[in-house]
């Protein structure tokens, strides 16, 4: 088993895709209709799969949101603040987790109140999290 990707429930489409293109993240496929809303379907560059399907359903109200967070790997987080920030985007200030210079984590938060974790592995560090992460 894995994870395929998260559904974010969003009031305005077009202002979350507009969020998380911003971000990065690439239209894969749109599902219009279906009965669980409008759909989007979001990868990020590097990524091969759909990670984020964006649901809209003008129907259901949208405030607070469950979900805690995601979390998105980048290869420089000098170069990811400057790129988001010059697109308008508010991200918080990057500090490390352990203290070292190169783990470094920050966060932004998309239109609809659910906040992203932006992380940069430390040199050496495997893509994803493992067990080994806490050995």
């Amino acid at each position: 088993m894995r994870t395929l990707h998260v559904g974010l429930r969003v009031a305005d489409p077009d202002r979350a895709l507009a969020f998380y293109e911003a971000v990065g993240y690439e239209v894969v496929g749109q599902v219009p209709d279906s009965p669980a809303g409008d759909l989007t379907m979001l990868k990020l560059p590097d990524d091969e799969f759909v990670s984020i399907e964006l649901v809209h359903d003008a129907s259901v109200a949208v405030g607070g949101s469950s979900l805690s967070h995601l979390v998105i790997q980048v290869e420089s987080m000098a170069a990811t603040v400057a790129r988001l920030q010059e697109k308008g985007l508010e991200v918080a200030e990057p500090s490390s987790p352990d203290g070292s210079a190169d783990f470094l984590t920050s966060w932004i938060t998309d239109p609809d109140g659910n906040q992203i974790e932006l992380v940069q592995w430390p040199a050496g560090h495997a893509v994803g999290m493992s067990a080994a992460d806490w050995a």
